[in-house]
């Protein structure tokens, strides 16, 4: 019997092309689209996506003559990702909802949904790849890298599970983009000409301080900048772990007012845009926020010292491992490739298992380390865990 394969069909060409691949390969495949998200606050263009998503999408499974299933999980979707990131924001965190959708959305409550059409496996469109060893006579599963450097979406996945991977199909990693709109061009789907969407996992591009007034209140507050003189002041000189990978502290005697924000919350370290002070030699750069006392601190320039770090902390309830059968068992040092963002170029630096958590030491400082974002790390292209920024 042929083994059934439900797609996540989201009406771009990246799941277009991976149904048409599946069939091809003989599988026994439906699609099924979920709707994500139905609230157009915030959005930067009046179009609604999930609309003309939904449309394309159905173009598609006639197209390739799949039979086609729609399922609305916004509840879901509002109560484990947009709940969260609306909380890390109010606690001065920038947290990552594609990582959350994937782990808590499309590969966990629209895996169910899947399996009770009668799939034997899902499938997406992520640009990553599977591998299945055996280890002890037992079935390991690997997530690889996607073969296109400049589309890899592995980040994206770094908080799956060894049992969600068993179920898990990703027919265009092994592939590059623009093969993969050849594909959909030479098939006719509706889909080859789309555009990548951007922004928010299923919401869609979005001015984020309004999305966020949702629930969190804009509040006048200073902005304050720091001199790249004090540094040396502000970064620690030790050398112990512990003291390198916290946060700076910052305070308002360090600088001196340049202008004003709505809310420390809707800011992040490393962004530009949304501060509005003029009148600077080069571009100011949030270097921290407080959003006890409701201060945004800055530093003016791209290449500013405080804009950097060496090393970062992941307490233990905050550390994911993808490969459990690789977790350290006892403190010890390793050699990674590691990320910090989604397409950042993979970082060389070690991990340092403690009894707290863990430490990683960069080769080089990094810039713009973010508390709340995740940390993933690397084995010769396989990614091997994650875990949320402290």
């Amino acid at each position: 019997m042929k083994k059934k394969v439900v797609i996540g069909l989201s009406g771009g060409v990246d799941s277009s092309v991976a149904a048409h691949l599946l069939i091809e390969q003989g599988y026994e495949v439906e699609a099924l689209f979920m709707q994500n998200w139905n609230d157009t606050v915030g959005l930067k263009s009046e179009e609604c996506p999930f609309e003309e998503d939904v449309l394309f999408a159905q173009m598609v499974a006639k197209k390739l003559n799949i039979p086609f299933h729609f399922v609305d999980l916004s509840t879901e979707y509002r109560a484990q990702v947009i709940d969260y990131m609306f909380a890390e924001y109010e606690k001065g965190k920038t947290p990552n909802p594609d990582v959350l959708c994937n782990r808590e959305i499309k590969f966990d409550v629209f895996l169910k949904k899947a399996l009770e059409l009668g799939a034997d496996y899902v499938a997406t469109g992520h640009y990553c790849q599977k591998e299945t060893i055996v280890k002890d006579g037992k079935e390991v599963y690997r997530l690889i890298a996607g073969e296109d450097n400049n589309k890899d979406q592995s980040y994206f996945l770094c908080q799956l599970s060894q049992e969600q991977l068993s179920k898990a199909m990703f027919p265009i990693g092994h592939i590059e983009k623009p093969e993969v709109r050849e594909i959909a061009r030479r098939e006719k789907l509706a889909s080859a000409e789309k555009k990548d969407s951007q922004g928010i996992c299923f919401v869609g591009k979005v001015d984020l301080p309004v999305f966020l007034q949702q629930k969190l209140k804009a509040k006048k507050g200073r902005i304050i900048e720091i001199s790249a003189d004090k540094a040396n002041e502000i970064i620690p000189q030790s050398e112990e772990l512990k003291d390198i990978a916290q946060p700076y502290q910052f305070s308002p005697e360090m600088g001196e007012e340049v202008g004003t924000h709505n809310g420390a919350h809707f800011f992040t370290v490393g962004q530009r845009k949304g501060l509005n002070v003029g009148g600077k030699a080069e571009p100011l750069f949030v270097i921290g926020t407080d959003v006890k006392e409701n201060i945004v601190y800055v530093g003016m320039g791209h290449e500013h010292p405080l804009l950097m770090r060496k090393a970062l902390f992941i307490p233990n309830e905050d550390i994911h491992f993808i490969r459990e059968d690789l977790r350290p068992t006892e403190n010890c040092e390793r050699r990674y490739d590691i990320r910090i963002r989604y397409r950042q170029p993979l970082q060389g630096g070690s991990i340092h298992f403690k009894e707290e958590g863990l430490y990683i030491h960069f080769d080089d400082p990094q810039r713009a380390v973010v508390s709340g974002q995740f940390a993933a790390w690397y084995d010769e292209g396989e990614l091997i865990g994650s875990g949320v920024i402290d």
